[in-house]
């Protein structure tokens, strides 16, 4: 009983009262402070000191550079919690900014953002260079749409409209493997080996099975009607082509290769060592 009365004696309570109100002084001032400095770095945000007054973009030849402008000012329009400028020099989006550039325009390949002169700023930009096109899962019916791809495969922008063989073309699904980077540099590898072999191919196609037919030059000839080498895009590439080249440097394809190439309907290389031709 002696005890408990001395730990509940009035001077103790007291003592408790004060640690209590001690605590909360310190969690107020400190509430107090936190929001004094939010505040105040909101406010200092603002000031046309630290804002950026400018955009400019350099490295684009072919995106349009207003585009570009007007697609980096919307991303550093408005404020953060209301409160923090988007135009601050230390607080502008990059993330946003190289996320929205990038999903916009498909043939940006590297986005580098820097503030100049403390008001500006420049986005540097890397272009990726279209070297083939990609028209489609299937081979073609009608009249179709192009896509320009770069040399990893890449699909970009939408290609306009070109007469005769101005870029090699690729049909084929690009939802699987076939198209992955590895498959797509070992396609293009292919494709080279053709044309060192004096053979111009125009055309790629990769069916469902991985069946793949290049396609054969053959003056203005439709698509389907041209000549092709058939083989598989799991087989070993090195082997396809190793066999191809001996067998063109055999008769009897050897002389109707040369002699009859109007005439010729394919090359078959899916079956090993064995290399299937047919003329009309």
């Amino acid at each position: 009983m002696q005890k408990r009365n001395v730990l509940n004696s009035p001077r103790l309570l007291e003592l408790k009262k004060e640690r209590r109100r001690a605590i909360l002084n310190k969690i107020l001032f400190s509430l107090l402070g936190f929001f004094v400095i939010f505040f105040l770095a909101a406010y200092l945000s603002n000031l046309n000191k630290v804002k950026i007054t400018e955009v400019q973009i350099s490295g684009n030849s072919v995106v349009d550079t207003e585009m570009l402008k007007s697609t980096v000012e919307d991303q550093i329009q408005g404020k953060y919690l209301w409160l923090f400028s988007k135009s601050n020099i230390f607080l502008y989006p990059q993330s946003a900014i190289k996320n929205v550039l990038q999903d916009k325009f498909k043939r940006l390949k590297d986005i580098n953002l820097s503030i100049k002169n403390n008001h500006i700023l420049e986005v540097d930009l890397t272009e990726r260079v279209a070297k083939y096109t990609w028209c489609g899962a299937t081979l073609p019916t009608a009249d179709e749409t192009c896509f320009f791809l770069d040399d990893t495969g890449y699909v970009m922008d939408e290609a306009p409209y070109f007469s005769g063989e101005v870029y090699f073309k690729f049909y084929g699904s690009t939802d699987g493997t076939y198209f992955s980077k590895q498959k797509f540099q070992q396609l293009v590898l292919f494709k080279d080996v053709l044309v060192s072999l004096n053979i111009k191919p125009v055309a790629l196609y990769v069916a469902d099975n991985g069946d793949t037919e290049i396609y054969l030059s053959k003056g203005n000839t439709a698509l389907a009607s041209l000549p092709k080498i058939i083989f598989n895009i799991n087989s070993n590439f090195q082997t396809v082509a190793e066999n191809l080249e001996a067998a063109l440097n055999a008769e009897p394809l050897k002389t109707k290769f040369s002699t009859k190439y109007s005439s010729l309907e394919y090359i078959d290389l899916r079956f090993g060592n064995k290399v299937y031709d047919k003329f009309k």
